[in-house]
C-alpha cells in the first residue's frame, strides 16, 4: 500500500518536531488538507515527545496554536490514562518478537527503573493510544530515528514496522517523504538500514 498525504504530512510534522524546524511547522499547519489537522495530527504530535523530547513537544504545540491549533480533541481523546503495563507488554511483544526479553534485560542492564518507563509509559501509554494505528506510528517512529541517526533503534523500528502491518515498499517511502530534511548522511544510514531489515521481495 502507499503512504498517502495524511501519512507523508505525519512523517514530516514527526521529523520537523525532532529537529525543532518551526517553519516546516507552520507550512504544515498553513497546508493542511481539508479535515486536518485531526487525532491523527494530535497522536503524531503527542508520540513525539518520545523521540524529540518534552521540550520541542512544548515548543511545537506553541508553533502550531499560532496557525490555528490541533483542533478540538475528541471526548475519549482528552482522558488521563496511567501507564498501562499489560497493553505495553502486548505492543512490545508485537513489535519486537522473538527479540523482546533480549531487548527488556537491555533496558534493565541501563537502570532497572528504565524498563519499567519504556513497557509502562512508551508502549502502554503513548504508542498503544487509539487515533492512530500502530503500523503509522512505527512509520513515524522510523523517519523521527532516521532524523536523528539511531541507527540501533532504526533497526528496531523497521522490524517493528513490519510486525505491525507496514510493508517494506512504505518504510522506503516514508524515508523518502522526509529525504529533504534530515541530512544526506544520515538518509544514508537509514536506507541502508531498511535495506537490511525490511529487504523487498523478489
Amino acid at each position: 500500500m502507499a503512504l498517502n498525504d495524511l501519512d507523508r504530512t505525519l512523517l514530516r510534522l514527526s521529523v520537523g518536531i525532532c529537529l525543532g524546524d518551526w517553519n516546516l511547522l507552520r507550512t504544515l499547519r498553513r497546508q493542511a488538507g481539508l479535515g486536518e489537522p485531526n487525532r491523527a495530527w494530535r497522536e503524531a504530535v503527542l508520540q513525539s515527545h518520545l523521540f524529540a523530547g518534552f521540550p520541542r513537544v512544548v515548543e511545537a504545540l506553541g508553533v502550531l496554536e499560532e496557525e490555528g491549533g490541533l483542533g478540538a480533541p475528541d471526548d475519549d481523546e482528552s482522558v488521563w490514562e496511567p501507564d498501562d503495563f499489560e497493553r505495553g507488554e502486548a505492543l512490545f511483544a508485537r513489535i519486537y518478537g522473538d527479540g523482546r526479553e533480549r531487548v527488556k534485560a537491555k533496558l534493565r542492564d541501563g537502570h532497572p527503573v528504565f524498563e519499567r518507563w519504556i513497557l509502562g509509559h512508551t508502549y502502554g501509554r503513548v504508542l498503544s493510544r487509539p487515533g492512530l494505528d500502530a503500523d503509522r506510528r512505527e512509520l513515524c517512529s522510523v523517519a523521527s530515528l532516521a532524523a536523528l541517526g539511531q541507527d540501533r533503534q532504526l533497526a528496531s523500528h523497521v522490524r517493528g514496522g513490519l510486525h505491525c502491518g507496514a510493508t517494506a515498499e512504505e518504510l522506503r517511502q516514508a524515508l523518502d517523504a522526509v529525504g529533504d530534511l534530515i541530512g544526506a548522511r544520515e538518509l544514508r544510514h537509514a536506507e541502508r538500514v531498511v535495506d537490511r531489515f525490511a529487504p523487498l521481495g523478489p
